[in-house]
């Protein structure tokens, strides 16, 4: 278990003293390598190696132990077997010194119980010592010029405001070591996090001077809460979070009894938490690289969209096409840059945006630098792109760069250099602009894919910052004198029936039919009067979850002698205890659903309803609560959309209604939702005046 108290990464992470068990003369090992690391790094910090078999190596004093070092250190790092990690790990902490990394993978194929991992990770939290590991590659902190890393390589690196944060050693040295282009203040490989998770990382990263963007690796959470935390400080900071989540699954929908489970998946309550806090996913390394170079960038995005300028016809026509699928927009440029454009344009060359600018070639540069800078002043423009594939030494690509630049100077607009295809980048000339300030993407749809999420990042900080929440969502937080009735009820092991869990949701103000039980022929034709025909009759008997599955539903019943007959077959094939209710009615059905996510708590979503909730998938997930704004959002989301606001003449339906519904909804999960393992309402009929839940499925989970 974690320990609560938060770890200082000082001693880990900015050491003032390093020590180095395991140190070797022999190349190509961690041993050595490492030690090459630490020195063509430029870290200022004194440096020890510990082995007892030589005296000196790398030209670093050697010490037979760590007792024998002059100085207790601020971090070791163990370039040991696994066999030796319990006994060094504990020299450290008797000697007090502050942290470790870890390169073992700290698995013994002949272990006790409890494993030598169990056992590390014990020591080390009883010492609130941070590990770096077990399994880790270790980290680069550019702003102190130190490369703790086992393996060398033999270049510098400049620094820069990127923080990457890798579950994925390879992932880690894919950016770190073969993308130039991105500079980073810190980079860690986690291993297996038996101390120090992905979260506090992530916490130190927010604080250090200069970050401006934090990206993940990320295969799982170990401390949902403190990850949490630090999304949720970073939405403060407003520090875009991009992340690579990887082993996304639906395997755990076989497991669900709700029809929201089945449709769920694993993934689910990443996707509520990554929209709550504005995390942007990306999909592979080249999306995660080229985003975080453009939200590394010092100039900040505006409002506006895309202007492009290029040489190249066939090539401005895949760049349109790729951004109208990825919903990209270009920018609706004015009048007067028209005007510009058609000034300083060959004859036969369209004054659009995107824009083509050659044409002989004559005046070429004063009419790239004239349009380019038409292109940045339009007051609808946010980021301009001039594309080109580069090549070092080429005269086109060499002024288009000149062009860029001196443009660059003269606005706080970004100015974003396209290459087509990502081998170009690679070029000198790429990496002279990027010193330069003018940032250079690698391939098209890279390069959208990043600009679409700097500009829906940058409306999620507009959002929050203009925009309060909704503050009546929440008034049955405040005023529900229901909620500590339910919470009682809940913790209770009698599961809800169906007429019980109507109440529940009518407590929280979300519409429901009308609804009487009835345990005999005689009292079902009562209700049936009480109500008023056409009616409907459904099983009630305790453990059938999925009614119309067992032919548990009989709809609009007209008649006694309609009532008669369902119920008498319902009784003799199902039991004797059902629900006499009014049929509703609405032109489109939508379901609501509430499941409990292990790590982050009770997930809530909206979906098609009916028979088609599982079939086409049709959803939208979020974390509770949320006000009538953010749910009327989702609903717009739907792909039912259409059929709410009545296509082809058909009924528009109260969208208005349903999203205070499902508002109230998402605050019933979030006051209950510890209690409560799955829960379906499906259908809610939604109409021109309103919506009415139909039928209710709940699994509580007393504690």
């Amino acid at each position: 278990m974690k320990n609560n108290k938060k770890q200082n990464l000082e001693p880990l992470l900015n050491p003032k003293s390093i020590a180095f068990v395991g140190a070797t003369t022999k190349p190509d090992v961690a041993g050595n390598d490492m030690l090459l690391e630490v020195l063509g790094s430029g870290y200022k910090g004194r440096i020890y190696c510990v082995n007892p078999k030589y005296d000196e190596i790398e030209g670093i004093k050697c010490y037979s132990s760590l007792a024998d070092l002059p100085e207790k250190v601020d971090l070791v790092v163990l370039a040991i077997g696994n066999a030796r990690l319990e006994t060094q790990l504990k020299e450290a902490i008797q000697l007090g010194i502050g942290s470790a990394v870890l390169f073992g993978s700290a698995f013994l194929e002949e272990d006790v119980d409890p494993p030598l991992m169990q056992r590390i990770a014990k020591l080390a939290k009883g010492a609130n010592m941070p590990i770096c590991g077990a399994g880790a590659m270790g980290f680069y902190n550019l702003n102190i010029n130190l490369r703790i890393f086992p393996q060398h390589i033999a270049r510098s690196f400049q620094k820069g405001t990127f923080a990457y944060i890798s579950q994925s050693g390879s992932g880690l040295t894919a950016l770190l070591w073969n993308d130039q282009k991105i500079h980073f203040n810190l980079a860690v490989s986690t291993g297996q996090e038996l101390v120090t998770t992905a979260s506090d990382y992530l916490d130190y990263a927010l604080d250090m001077p200069g970050t401006k963007v934090v990206a993940f690796f990320l295969e799982s959470v170990r401390d949902p809460k403190g990850f949490t935390q630090g999304l949720e400080k970073a939405r403060k900071k407003e520090i875009p979070i991009v992340v690579l989540k990887v082993g996304r699954t639906e395997a755990s929908a076989k497991l669900a009894v709700s029809h929201s489970g089945a449709i769920a998946g694993n993934d689910s309550a990443f996707q509520a938490l990554f929209a709550r806090y504005g995390v942007i996913q990306v999909k592979c390394l080249e999306e995660l690289a080229a985003t975080c170079q453009l939200l590394s960038m010092d100039k900040k995005i505006l409002p506006g969209h895309l202007a492009a300028i290029m040489d190249s016809g066939g090539e401005r026509e895949v760049l349109m096409d790729l951004a109208c699928d990825m919903k990209v927009e270009f920018a609706d440029i004015g009048k007067k840059t028209i005007h510009i454009l058609k000034e300083n344009l060959d004859a036969g060359l369209y004054p659009i945006n995107p824009l083509d600018a050659w044409g002989t070639g004559n005046n070429y540069e004063s009419i790239y630098e004239n349009c380019l800078q038409a292109l940045v002043d339009d007051k609808n423009t946010a980021i301009t792109l001039l594309v080109a594939d580069l090549t070092s030494g080429f005269w086109l690509h060499e002024t288009f760069a000149s062009i860029c630049r001196k443009v660059s100077e003269k606005t706080q607009k970004p100015i974003v250099v396209m290459t087509n295809h990502i081998g170009s980048e690679s070029q000198n000339l790429a990496l002279r602009l990027q010193s330069s300030g003018i940032t250079v993407l690698s391939g098209t749809i890279p390069a959208l894919q990043a600009i679409k999420h700097a500009f829906d990042y940058r409306d999620f900080i507009t959002k929050r910052s203009h925009v309060k929440q909704d503050q009546k969502a929440f008034f049955v937080v405040q005023n529900n004198c229901h909620k500590h009735k339910w919470l009682h009820r809940l913790q209770q092991p009698k599961p809800l029936d169906e007429l019980e869990s109507l109440s529940l949701l009518q407590d929280y103000q979300i519409p429901v039919q009308i609804a009487h039980m009835a345990i005999s022929s005689d009292e079902a034709i009562a209700a049936a009067n009480k109500i008023g025909y056409p009616v409907a009759i459904k099983t009630a008997m305790p453990g059938i979850l999925h009614k119309s599955d067992v032919g548990g539903v009989k709809l609009n019943l007209a008649t006694d002698r309609q009532i008669l007959d369902a119920y008498t077959d319902l009784a003799n094939r199902l039991g004797d205890r059902v629900l006499v209710t009014r049929m509703e009615t609405g032109s489109v059905e939508v379901a609501f659903g509430c499941i409990k996510d292990p790590q982050f708590g009770p997930l809530v979503l909206i979906a098609s309803g009916g028979v088609f909730i599982e079939i086409f998938k049709d959803k939208q997930i979020a974390l509770p609560p949320f006000g009538k704004k953010e749910a009327l959002a989702m609903i717009n989301q739907l792909k039912i959309k259409p059929l709410l606001e009545g296509i082809r003449g058909t009924q528009i339906c109260d969208k208005q209604s349903l999203a205070e519904a499902f508002a109230n909804f998402s605050v019933l999960a979030y006051d209950l939702g510890e209690f409560i393992k799955e829960m379906d309402i499906n259908p809610i009929k939604v109409s021109a005046t309103g919506c009415v839940a139909v039928d209710v499925m709940m699994v509580h989970q007393p504690s």
